[in-house]
């Protein structure tokens, strides 16, 4: 999908050579990349900032609005229809940091500069974000028209496509979101507004803010008249009442506002060219030691639930000077057919680096599953440069891919294993891409099993690659467990995002945390309901809704390295100016789903389904949709819903809802698990056997179209002068006389014959 995405932007930019810009020129042509420039189109032609594209399925229409260029008509059709870039003539954009996670509003205008003013065509936009990106909402203006993204349950979404078709949407990659605004009339300027939340990186008591606003240089306009206006908005609170440092910044900020706990910064400039870099802001906002806190903050009033909101933090520190934990692991690795080739590889080399990264003194094994089950070690091994170098050597020989994914003879063995720890940290990393049939099963195994452990229970850190398996499977195990979960739903970033699980696990700096006196509350309910363990890279964040009082004075306490006991004083303060609802709203919406699939509990559906209307974040029982405000000429009235124009004339603003594909990740997908679907995203489900046949009786045919009708012959035409044209369009109209002329004749005599 990304590599069609990516080719058909390539096609568009060589079809905007065709635009005639007169001789005022700003900058060069659209250059499309040299093959000496790029190892593949998806790395030039990806999205690296919010774009917009012009969908041109008739290359005819390419031309300039204002200055037509007259050039030959161009025959033929692209199939699939190429994406031109449009120009931009003002981009804004606007960032709000509450604890470890950005709210990003970009707003924007784009001009369809690329097609007749007498033509129209759809519009892509496009909406990369960045890190755990979740995009809330999309507002396009355009000339009598307006466009607003809207989140719908999914019962009315299903309704809604039998009467009408879903338009094109959804994510080109798991961090890529993109919408289609149809038939946009040539020359027009859209207005353009769209909302994310992403989160801050962490790293030695540092964050870190990355927004995707690379632009390329074929998007600043192509004439000098037009004025480019750069605006950068950024608002930090940390909601810990400490200082905020300001560390590093990718563009020229202007500092507005400084309070304890707080800054605010703004930039705006008159530019030549649009920002050719990513949006990055670094700042600490935390003491060397472990500190926390518990922010405050009544229910809004159209608010779902109107249990007040909470939220408690604990930042790790700078700097740990207490032991380190000792750590006892085990990797449960499938290696079903699915995994063959690079995920495997990457599995392999994250796993590798991990066992480097153990101390002397922990210990490991590694378990594989597909149909069987097999292990490096009938007992734990202690961590030695011979014990690591033989489980390498062990990973390379024996992660053969087989048939089938058993998934609960291994846990169950890994568990069994780490059932007499003392004094350690009992870790289960389980690595798997697909889904099995006794999921909800192995949950309610694993959590008896856990409860059966000492006083540090065994820690369950799931990593599910790919779309194909139960996300909300792992994520359960995980909670049930105070262990960790990560994700990737392609197969580009698998080895990093699988580096970031094993270091945020293994660098655990206070175990089994609690808060006292949260029990004293009249309800509270916390997510997630078993407190994670805290670790040096990366803070921790909770949130809950609670009726009652907290005291004044409470605290967290938990286990340090050497097994001693820790306690920290938490402030207890008002959460001002920060929205905690929409803050950890993602993230209370994907623990609520993972637990309404475990118990299949109708009403907590329900519960998701309202408050993602709510917020705004989609979730597996909504859909998305646009709404579609059309203003109308009317016959005069005096009803409520009609205005005049300049001139007199009433208008009637008339709605339509239009669908977007579902862009649901789904529960899993145990057909594609059982035919071992290799794992990516916006992959297909596997055909039946009727797609299969149409698809090899058509291929022949299809083949032989692309060659002919498509972009070559496109660009054989655009090569032709106008005397060229001419007589090859004589000798074809003199062709198809000819051949009606014979088909006449041949009816005739048919006729006649039958007389």
């Amino acid at each position: 999908m990304a590599e069609d995405f990516a080719r058909a932007v390539e096609d568009g930019l060589k079809l905007s050579k065709r635009i005639y810009f007169g001789n005022d020129r700003a900058v060069a042509a659209p250059r499309v990349a040299s093959p000496m420039e790029r190892t593949s189109p998806s790395q030039t032609y990806l999205p690296s900032s919010p774009m917009v594209y012009a969908v041109i399925p008739d290359p005819g229409i390419v031309d300039n609005p204002d200055l037509p260029s007259y050039q030959p008509h161009v025959h033929g059709r692209c199939d699939p229809p190429a994406l031109i870039p449009l120009q931009m003539n003002a981009i804004e954009l606007d960032v709000d940091c509450y604890l470890d996670t950005a709210l990003v509003t970009v707003t924007g205008t784009w001009r369809v500069h690329c097609v007749m003013g007498s033509k129209r065509c759809d519009c892509r936009i496009a909406i990369p974000m960045g890190e755990h990106g979740s995009i809330l909402g999309v507002e396009v203006e355009i000339t009598r028209k307006s466009y607003t993204t809207q989140l719908i349950t999914a019962q009315d979404g299903n309704e809604l496509e039998k009467t009408t078709q879903p338009q094109s949407g959804g994510f080109l990659k798991p961090n890529i979101f993109t919408l289609t605004v149809p038939q946009v009339d040539g020359g027009t300027n859209l207005s353009i507004k769209m909302s994310w939340s992403q989160k801050l990186t962490y790293n030695e008591g540092e964050f870190f803010l990355d927004v995707p606003f690379n632009f390329p240089e074929y998007v600043t306009p192509a004439v000098k008249k037009i004025s480019k206006r750069e605006k950068i908005y950024l608002s930090v609170n940390s909601g810990n009442g400490t200082e905020v440092l300001w560390k590093g910044c990718s563009h020229q900020l202007k500092e507005k506002l400084r309070n304890a706990g707080t800054l605010r910064f703004s930039y705006e400039a008159d530019v030549l060219k649009w920002s050719n870099t990513d949006f990055s802001f670094s700042y600490t906002a935390s003491s060397s030691n472990i500190v926390g806190g518990l922010l405050l903050q009544s229910a809004p009033v159209q608010d779902v639930d109107q249990r007040d909101v909470f939220s408690f933090y604990l930042f790790p520190g700078k700097q740990q000077k207490t032991k380190a934990f000792k750590r006892e692991v085990v990797f449960v690795v499938d290696v079903s057919k699915s995994m063959i080739g690079k995920p495997l590889e990457d599995v392999n080399n994250a796993i590798s680096t991990a066992l480097s990264k153990l101390n002397p003194g922990d210990s490991f094994n590694i378990i594989t599953f597909s149909d069987d089950t097999s292990l490096f070690s009938t007992s734990m091994e202690l961590v030695t440069p011979d014990s690591v170098e033989r489980g390498v050597e062990w990973m390379n020989k024996n992660f053969v891919v087989a048939d089938s994914t058993n998934m609960l003879p291994p846990l169950e063995k890994a568990v069994e294993m780490l059932s007499n720890t003392h004094g350690s940290v009992p870790m289960i990393f389980l690595v798997t891409d697909g889904s099995v049939e006794d999921e909800r099963h192995i949950c309610n195994v694993m959590k008896k099993r856990l409860a059966s452990g000492g006083s540090v229970s065994r820690r369950i850190h799931t990593f599910g690659l790919g779309v194909f398996c139960n996300h909300y499977f792992l994520r359960t195990l995980a909670n049930l467990s105070r262990g960790q979960h990560e994700s990737v739903y392609n197969t580009d970033h698998i080895e990093e995002r699988l580096d970031k699980l094993f270091t945020r696990a293994l660098s655990t700096v206070l175990l089994n945390i609690t808060i006292e006196p949260l029990q004293n509350l009249d309800e509270v309910e916390v997510y997630p309901s078993n407190i994670p363990d805290l670790t040096s890279s990366s803070p921790l964040m909770i949130s809950g809704r609670y009726r009652g009082k907290f005291p004044e004075n409470m605290k967290a306490n938990g286990l340090l390295g050497d097994m001693s006991s820790f306690s920290v004083e938490l402030t207890v303060q008002s959460a001002k100016d920060m929205p905690l609802d929409k803050v950890f709203a993602k993230n209370v919406i994907d623990l609520l789903t993972a637990e309404a699939w475990l118990l299949e509990d109708q009403h907590l559906k329900e519960k998701i389904t309202k408050l993602s209307i709510q917020t705004g974040v989609p979730s597996e029982y909504t859909r998305m949709i646009q709404l579609e405000n059309t203003e109308e000429a009317s016959k005069a009235s005096h009803t409520s819903g009609n205005k005049k124009t300049a001139d007199g004339e009433k208008q009637k603003m008339v709605s339509r809802k239009i669908p977007l594909q579902n862009f649901g990740i789904g529960f899993g997908d145990i057909t594609a698990t059982r035919e071992n679907v290799q794992p990516g995203y916006g992959e297909q489900r596997a055909p039946d056997a009727a797609e299969k046949f149409v698809k090899a009786a058509s291929s022949c045919c299809v083949s032989l179209c692309n060659k002919c009708c498509c972009m070559s012959c496109v660009q054989c035409c655009t090569k032709l002068n106008d005397q060229c044209v001419l007589v090859f369009t004589q000798l074809f109209t003199a062709l198809a006389c000819i051949a009606c002329f014979e088909c006449c004749t041949n009816v005739c005599c048919a006729c006649g014959g039958e007389d």
